[in-house]
């Protein structure tokens, strides 16, 4: 079973131990993005190699393809894609509501028509739970509704409240599952744990009351979902921050789809405990790269003779091995080599960054290390 405990504070900030039925996490963490079962360009071992303690996957496409079912029979989700340590999943509700005309919500849940071919499909809370049980990762997100921005303070609102009555039904299945009372279910990891998820949009009303809703059902851990949507990145941190703070302090804090490098830290000085983004992964296969002094655009022509690493500072594989203009040659090339290369990187640069945050705050130096970090990433203009 999940078990939770903080190790060391300075400020808000806050070093802690999550054990689970697949290893520990120590956290701040971030999670790398296998959305369908893999993190793109990367093998497991390489995730292994960069230090990734846990891994993200995606029960809207695995439930799609190749099937809930299918990788149940296989022994779950962890045999399956051959990935030893712990997984979260989260519950697909934000790719169901992406979907757009294709999707309709009501209090049951969300009928949705599927982008490979077309079938309609129906998620509601129990089922959520249900594919995940059968996927057998170590925390399983409730089923949530995520508005999209901008969205009025009545539409926040009505979101905001369906997902806490989701949450209960969620939480009431999971309790069902544990006691083997859902027929035709067999959980792939008895031992899964199961996190609640904040909505209300950039409303801190709204964010208080779903506090209060979703707390109090009981969860082993919190998320502060519905950001990162396109909202102004001071309403981001905001609310995020006073969010954190409502929260159980004796609870795990996973801010969900977030961020750049200096939101990560931000995230930690309020409080938070989890990550995870797209964006070290996307950015990697567009040629954007992470350094200690910014981000580069490896498409840059100022770098076709440049023999530099990527980043001096940094100890990954690829800058140990390869210079600015090799790199460069295999991005224009259409290499995929060159995929894997900047996606080692960046996920070294992402897990390097939280390792030295948790560094930080052992020694409660962490401000000084927050203020170092803004100013070294301020060197390089975005894009450089």
């Amino acid at each position: 079973m999940l078990a939770f405990s903080v190790t060391a504070v300075d400020g808000d900030a806050r070093r802690g131990r999550l054990d689970t039925p697949h290893g520990v996490v120590d956290t701040p963490a971030f999670m790398p993005v296998g959305t369908q079962g893999t993190v793109k360009a990367l093998r497991q071992s390489d995730l292994e190699m960069v230090g990734a303690s846990i891994v993200l996957a995606n029960t809207y496409h695995l439930f799609l393809r190749p099937g809930d079912e299918s990788i149940a029979r296989h022994g779950g989700l962890h045999r399956y894609i051959g990935w030893p340590r712990p997984i979260l999943t989260d519950s697909g509700g934000f790719q169901v509501f992406s979907l757009a005309g294709r999707c309709v919500v009501t209090d049951e849940g969300a009928s949705f028509q599927s982008h490979i071919d077309g079938t309609r499909h129906l998620f509601t809370p129990e089922r959520a739970m249900d594919i995940q049980a059968r996927l057998g990762s170590d925390i399983a997100m409730v089923l949530d509704e995520c508005p999209a921005f901008p969205a009025t303070r009545d539409a926040a609102a009505a979101a905001m409240r369906r997902s806490a009555a989701w949450a209960a039904r969620c939480r009431k299945r999971r309790l069902a599952l544990d006691a083997g009372e859902v027929e035709g279910v067999t959980p792939s990891n008895p031992g899964q744990a199961q996190f609640g998820i904040v909505q209300g949009g950039v409303f801190d009303d709204l964010r208080h009351e779903s506090v209060e809703a979703t707390v109090s059902v009981g969860f082993d851990g919190y998320a502060i979902g519905g950001l990162s949507v396109g909202e102004p990145p001071e309403d981001m941190r905001r609310v995020a921050a006073e969010t954190a703070r409502r929260l159980p302090v004796e609870r795990p804090r996973y801010l969900m789809g977030v961020g750049t490098p200096d939101d990560l830290v931000e995230g930690v000085r309020a409080g938070i405990d989890l990550f995870d983004c797209v964006l070290p992964t996307r950015n990697a296969r567009n040629g954007q790269l992470f350094t200690s002094q910014g981000r580069l655009n490896i498409r840059n022509a100022r770098f076709a003779d440049d023999p530099r690493p990527l980043d001096p500072a940094c100890r990954c594989e690829v800058c140990r091995r390869h210079s600015r203009a090799y790199l460069r040659h295999l991005f224009l090339a259409g290499e995929m080599t060159a995929a894997t290369l900047n996606t080692l990187h960046n996920l070294t640069f992402y897990l390097d960054t939280m390792r030295r945050i948790r560094e930080a705050i052992a020694f409660r130096s962490f401000e000084a290390f927050r203020q170092g970090f803004a100013r070294s990433a301020a060197v390089l203009p975005p894009d450089a």
